[in-house]
This record gives structure tokens, sequence and C-alpha cells, in this order.
């Protein structure tokens, strides 16, 4: 009799409180079942203890994985808002581990006890696919419009091969990638990292090989365009090592330090057209590098931000007392800014600097790599050290659905789809001490603007496809992808 009464009482107070919840479209799922109509707080006022904390769902991952994302622990004592803020954040945090297509944190239980709501936390997750076996096709070009447009579409410029990936190999979110790769470059690729492999998980550490051969290289820029020396014979040989050591010393901040050693050899044919493409004329070179990364986050979806902070800082050291060397300072941070329920506007700035100022093309990649891109001039590389831009986005949510996924699955039954209008504007500036006067983009104010649409989904899908106009006069088109597929 006392457990109906509880059980009433729940409902009750359930009715009561959902009205003023703010989390309460994060719940709809769990208050639909049955299973869970005794998720309750016995009132507002009361503090909320966290009797219980289950997990389900994490077939493969740790447990002490998972629990190391959430932001709140058995026995903590919080006010019924900040208890409201935790289950947000936890959301965030277990999806930005990459681990997880989709997390529910969600209060299942609890009964008023002198004068405290104690509490049970569930904490449900559906894992993605961790192994890939999956055939390998990429483009090599910067972008794909430079690929369609400029190259002719030709498939001469692509790679293909086999690219085994194994994420989550032991539970531990530690990656094995294995990428056997032939056509343009001829590459065998061999890594694996493990974020956390002491008792307090925050040190981690990878290992790596690279080992490619090409036929074509970029060995100049003119026009503002990149320049290629194409031969059947291989044209550039590399060879890479290198092991990096990772601290995370919170959910919110990561640090990297990684040493490589690098062996690189082109054609002489490359040097006798460019002498200045590798120090001191010579097509052979040998050099140890270093790096350290800082990266924070504090947003609620990495790949795709609508609201938050993130930063990445980086220096790079390539050849210490070689006259290969080079010292690269680069930053670039992100500001998302919530306008109303579905509209943000997203802010990028990105500077990098490069010493000694030095006219070797080996050294002088700027504009249109990497992140280090204008809207608009997806066609263009603009060669400098040193260079700044800001790029402004006006974002909308126009449309959020949910498809049915036609092949059975339970972790993948649901595939959703959010798509975004928006409206940009970016500014930029490269500088290099002696431009080529063909390369007219050196040394002064870039500026591209336009709008696009953008597709959102699983696996850190993001589709984007934009209208853009630069300052030459020229529009167009282009296309952008990002996944972790």
């Amino acid at each position: 009799m006392s457990s109906v009464i509880r059980h009433l009482s729940s409902v009750i107070c359930l009715l009561f409180i959902l009205p003023h919840h703010s989390f309460t479209q994060d719940l709809h799922a769990a208050v639909d079942s049955a299973s869970h109509l005794q998720m309750v707080i016995t009132t507002q006022k009361l503090p909320v203890v966290i009797g219980e904390i289950v997990l389900s769902g994490n077939k493969k991952t740790k447990d002490f994985i998972v629990m190391r994302e959430v932001p709140f622990r058995k026995g903590d004592k919080l006010s019924f808002a900040e208890m409201d803020k935790r289950l947000v954040l936890a959301k965030q945090q277990l999806m930005n581990t990459s681990l997880f297509v989709d997390v529910t944190a969600y209060i299942s239980s609890g009964i008023a006890i002198g004068g405290e709501n104690i509490c049970v936390i569930n904490i449900d997750v559906k894992e993605r696919w961790y192994f890939f076996p999956v055939p390998y096709f990429r483009l090599v070009d910067r972008n794909f419009n430079q690929w369609w447009v400029e190259q002719h579409r030709s498939l001469d410029r692509v790679n293909y091969g086999l690219k085994l990936i194994q994420n989550n190999f032991s539970g531990l979110n530690d990656n094995i990638n294995i990428w056997l790769i032939t056509g343009y470059t001829q590459q065998i690729t061999l890594r694996y990292g493990l974020p956390f492999f002491d008792r307090k998980l925050k040190s981690g550490m990878s290992v790596g090989f690279i080992y490619a051969t090409q036929k074509e290289v970029n060995y100049a820029t003119g026009d503002n365009k990149q320049l290629f020396f194409k031969q059947e014979a291989e044209t550039k040989k590399a060879v890479r090592f290198d092991v990096t050591y990772s601290y995370r010393p919170d959910v919110k901040q990561r640090h990297s330090f990684r040493m490589s050693y690098n062996s690189e050899e082109v054609a002489d044919t490359i040097i006798k057209i460019n002498p200045l493409f590798y120090p001191g004329i010579r097509d052979k070179i040998r050099y140890i590098d270093f790096s350290y990364q800082y990266k924070y986050y504090n947003v609620d979806y990495i790949a795709y931000p609508t609201k938050g902070f993130s930063f990445e800082g980086n220096l790079y050291s390539r050849g210490i007392n070689y006259s290969a060397n080079l010292w690269q300072v680069s930053a670039r941070a992100i500001y998302a800014v919530p306008l109303t329920q579905r509209t943000f506007l997203h802010f990028e700035g990105m500077a990098m600097l490069k010493q000694p100022q030095n006219d070797y093309f080996f050294n002088q990649r700027l504009f249109g790599y990497g992140y280090f891109q204008l809207r608009g001039l997806e066609y263009n590389v603009v060669d400098g050290i040193l260079g700044g831009a800001l790029k402004t986005t006006l974002n909308t949510q126009a449309f959020s659905f949910v498809v049915k996924n036609p092949f059975p699955s339970k972790t993948h039954d649901r595939i959703p789809f959010r798509i975004f209008f928006k409206a940009y504007g970016d500014l930029g500036y490269g500088y290099i001490r002696h431009p080529d006067a063909s390369n007219t983009l050196n040394n002064t104010l870039l500026r591209t603007w336009g709008f696009g649409m953008d597709i959102v989904s699983v696996y850190d899908f993001v589709l984007k496809i934009e209208y853009s106009f630069n300052q030459l006069g020229r529009d167009g088109l282009y296309l952008q992808t990002r996944n972790d597929f």
C-alpha cells in the first residue's frame, strides 16, 4: 500500500515540477516511458543529493571512462537549478567524446528524506560503431571545388584504398588506425592512440608511422594558385615517425607534446625549377621537429558549436640549429553566442607567425591549408610568414528532424538531422617579405562574404553548402564536409 502511495505522489510531484523545469525537452523520452514515471524531485526548494548514478548502454566503454566526463558524483548535494545544469552538461561532455551517438541524463527516481531530495540519476548512452573496415576514397586537392573545376574531376587526383579503424579498442577510447592507400599518393599509415594510461586518467600517448610517395608535387605558388610538377617516376618520398604525450587535467583542457623524425626527398627537377623549395638548394632533408598544443573546449558540441567558447594554441619548432629551422606560433578561437533559441552568432579568429623570415617555399604555406581558410577563396592560396583572419557568421536553425534507419539497429535506430541557414563575412591578411608579382593577394586585405546552408548529423558529420563572393569580383557555389567516419 505504501509503495502505491509513493508512486501516486511521485506522479503528482512530476506534474507540478515539469512546467517549470528548463530541462523538460530532454526528459520527454523518459516521461513517456512507464518505467520512468517515478522521476521526481519532491520540491525545488530542497537540495538534491545524488544517492546513486546508474549507467546503461556502455557495452564496450568502461564505466570510469564515462564517469570521467560526468560533472557530478554520488553524494553530491546540489540545488535544483544547479542539478538541472549539470544534467545538460553531462550530455554535452559525453557527446563530445565521440564515443556515443546519443546520450540521455535524467533523474529516474527520488524521495524526500530529512529535508533533502535523495535522487537516482540515470545516464543512458548509445555507443557508436567502433570498427570500420571501409574503402578509402579522398580527393587530394584542398577542397571539392578545386578538384571539380580546376582539376576537371580527374580520378588521377584521388587517393583510394582500405582504411581499417578500430576506435575504442579496449573500451578506453583508444584507437588503432591502419591505412593502406594508393592512387595519387602511395601511403602506409600505422597509428595507436591511448588517451589515458595513468590511474588519475589525465595522461595519454600515441605513436605513429607514415611512409608515402607521390608523382606530383606543389613546388611553388603563382597567380595565387598552387603550381604542380608531375612525372611518371616518384617525385616525392616521405617517412615519418612520431610519438605524442597528452595531458588532460579536466574535461575542458587538453595539452599535447609531440616529437617526430622526418625524412623527405624530391626529384632533382623540383630543385631546378625552384631552388628555394628546400633550404640549401638540396633535394633531400632530414629533421626532428617538436610541437606543443593546448586546447580548451567549453562548447555544447565540438563539431558544430552553437554556444560557448573554444581555443587552440600551437607552438612548433623544426630543425633547431639547422638550415631548415622554423619557429611557428599559431592560435585559433571560436565564440558562439546564442541570440534566440534557434539563432546564434559564430565568431572565429585565427593568427600565425613564422620565424625566421626566409623565402623557402618549404616554410611559407598560410591561407588555403588546414583550418586557415577564407570562404570564397577556395581556388586560391596565400603564402606568408605572418597572417590572421576574422570570420563572422549568423546562423539560424531552419529544420530539425529524425529519419528512421531502414536497417535494424539497436544503437542507430534513428538518424537525426539539423539544417541551418547562414550569412557570413570574412576578413584576412597574409604578409610575405618578397611576394611574387603574380600573387596579388599577398600583403593586402582579403575580403569575402556569402550565404549558405549547413547540414549536421551523426558521427560529427557536417556538410556546408555555400555561395560566396570575394574581392576579386568572383562568386561561386562551394561545398565543404567534415566527419569523423
